[in-house]
């Protein structure tokens, strides 16, 4: 039976050395897990109604039932005990708090003010660059987009810095017009700084006047008889004309807003975010928060919103869709963060409620479809059990594959699937270590298992918790390797299946191994779809880390080679002279040149190529 009187004993010894201030606490467990974070304006009052109140929801009596210590941070106010319970939640994810699944920083268009020539390109995580930043955008795809039709228009250039100083030709971005050909010289820095200049005010929302901008540059060139240069501009005219008509200004005229909405059905819930920008949408993404069956769809909001912007930049208006409990407390906490006052309103009435009313469509059909799935994916799951006899439930499936090209670079990969789908964070990587597996496919296999699982079972930094089924890439050697390495690790209970292409490799003649028996399914068989994908999705994270691996390999050059000369210094010189082999032939005098090349650096560099 569930009994809260031990985590209130706990709450009832702390009280009298917990000081009257807002700050944020933790209740941890046995094992010292942090079971759940909260925070307070007044840390004792707070912890003071785990104790008084008599009936508590069933997440609260099982979390205080669990609940051995309290720990405490007190802060200088409760806008900082709210950022600090959003870190908190996103840094250690306790399981009853309600949790926002966010491993991701959204995509922002960069333009470079500082350069000559400045590059236009896509950015994510800290804005370290002085330049202008503009976003976010829901996803790559759409940023990615923008900056194509910016390329359209005004042929800003995409390619990095290395690739610019050594060009001797357009590429065929200009050939195509997408790009006016600064690395060659066939633009005046004046011009390409108009467009540059252009392009900033085009995002900005000010798309009207750069048209008109363009019109009356078309009208003169053909007055003056230039026509080449107005097909140019009258192209440019085109792509803005498509871009305006796709990215539509909104009803609502939200200059810098989000709408946040969300619908909760089945005891799962979907927040749907719109990023609406310069008057225009710049996408939406779909987030479904970790919550008990019976939370509050406002609660969860709340959770959300506090946690969402606890490390992203937060716009001027934030719409929502349900009225939240803090919602004063949220709106002064970013404010302060942003340095700019932002208000949080709920849409009641009028444009905003038709943008809030799409929000929340679009998060009801995408939450059908996450159920949709996930019960689809139990009905799998349901199906492998019943075919290779397993005794216990499957929820959560490793899949393990090697990649490697005559025993180099080899890779050990492992990737995950569950009731939602291919689990991301708990994909994995193992360079193998041993050199005398480097060549041997079942030693790989004994290596990663065995790195995997050790981790688990001493409960290092970190580790990954145990999955209901591992699934190999290969025959019944790779069975038979992997079985014998579980059961030395004493994990005889959790089952291991093979999977290998038929005689002629081809899909949708794999036979399966288990328990010393093979199975097959017929060919159409939606199991054996599902098994392909789990098992083609490992082959590509393997094969991608095999690649990344040997272009690292590549990338090491006669450079690395010498004592003071890092990174910094090594992409100076390769930006200088083109090549390591074009270095060896410098002259003393030409490498002292290179900028961050001093002369004790220098003689390094030529004694090593000369002595």
């Amino acid at each position: 039976m569930i009994s809260s009187e031990i985590g209130k004993e706990v709450i009832k010894k702390e009280l009298p050395l917990i000081p009257k201030l807002p700050g944020v606490y933790r209740m941890l467990n046995s094992k010292n897990e942090i079971l759940y974070v909260g925070k307070a304006k007044n840390l004792p009052n707070r912890l003071k109604s785990y104790i008084a109140e008599k009936n508590h929801i069933i997440r609260t009596e099982r979390m205080l039932s669990q609940t051995k210590k309290i720990e405490i941070t007190t802060t200088s106010n409760e806008s900082e005990a709210l950022l600090l319970e959003a870190n908190l939640i996103k840094k250690y994810k306790p399981k009853f708090n309600i949790l926002l699944r966010d491993d991701k920083s959204f995509p922002f268009i960069f333009i470079g003010n500082k350069d000559k020539w400045p590059q236009i390109k896509r950015h994510r995580g800290k804005k370290a660059k002085e330049g202008f930043y503009f976003g976010p955008f829901a996803s790559a795809g759409s940023a990615n987009w923008t900056i194509k039709m910016i390329q359209k228009i005004f042929h800003l250039r995409v390619c990095d810095d290395t690739v610019f100083k050594n060009r001797e030709r357009p590429c065929i971005l200009y050939q195509i017009k997408r790009c006016s050909g600064p690395c060659v010289g066939y633009i005046k820095k004046e011009e390409y700084k108009r467009s540059v200049d252009d392009a900033i005010e085009f995002v900005s929302g000010k798309s009207r006047r750069i048209q008109k901008n363009l019109s009356n540059q078309m009208e003169k060139a053909s007055e003056d008889l230039d026509f080449e240069r107005a097909v140019i501009l009258r192209d440019r005219i085109k792509a803005l004309n498509i871009i305006q008509s796709s990215q539509k200004i909104n009803e609502a005229n939200l200059v810098e807003a989000d709408v946040i909405a969300g619908y909760k059905e089945s005891g799962k819930t979907c927040v749907q975010v719109f990023f609406y920008r310069s008057k225009q949408n710049w996408g939406n993404q779909a987030f479904f928060p970790k919550h008990d069956p019976d939370e509050k769809l406002s609660n969860i909001l709340n959770s959300f919103v506090s946690q969402f912007y606890e490390n992203k930049n937060v716009p001027s208006i934030i719409i929502l869709s349900e009225d939240i409990k803090e919602k004063n407390l949220i709106e002064k906490t970013l404010s302060k963060k942003e340095s700019k006052q932002v208000n949080i309103s709920i849409a009641k009435k009028g444009s905003k409620l038709k943008v809030i009313n799409q929000a929340i469509k679009n998060a009801k059909d995408s939450l059908n479809r996450k159920l949709y799935e996930s019960q689809n994916n139990k009905d799998l799951f349901d199906s492998i059990s019943k075919k290779f006899n397993l005794e216990a439930n499957i929820s959560l499936i490793e899949v393990y594959d090697n990649s490697h090209i005559q025993g180099t670079n080899s890779v050990g990969a492992l990737i995950a699937f569950g009731d939602e789908g291919f689990i991301k964070k708990r994909y994995r990587k193992f360079n193998i270590k041993k050199k005398d597996n480097e060549q041997d496919d079942y030693g790989m296999m004994r290596e990663v298992l065995n790195r995997r699982f050790k981790r688990a079972i001493q409960e290092k930094d970190n580790f990954l918790s145990f999955p209901d089924l591992v699934m190999i890439d290969g025959g019944k050697g790779q069975y038979s390797s992997a079985r014998e390495t579980m059961n030395e690790l004493g994990l005889h209970d959790i089952p291991v299946i093979a999977i290998a292409k038929g005689k002629y490799r081809n899909s949708g003649d794999e036979t399966f191994f288990h328990n010393g028996k093979d199975y097959k399914f017929e060919k159409n068989d939606p199991t054996l779809f599902f098994l392909q994908r789990i098992r083609d999705e490992s082959h590509r994270f393997a094969i991608s880390a095999h690649r990344a691996k040997r272009k690292k390999g590549i990338t090491k050059s006669l450079l690395d080679q010498i004592q003071g000369v890092g990174s910094m210094r090594k992409r100076s010189l390769l930006n200088h002279f083109g090549s390591a082999r074009a270095v060896e032939s410098a002259s003393l005098d030409e490498i002292k040149s290179v900028d961050g090349v001093e002369e004790k650096v220098a003689k390094k560099i030529y004694n090593f190529f000369h002595e």
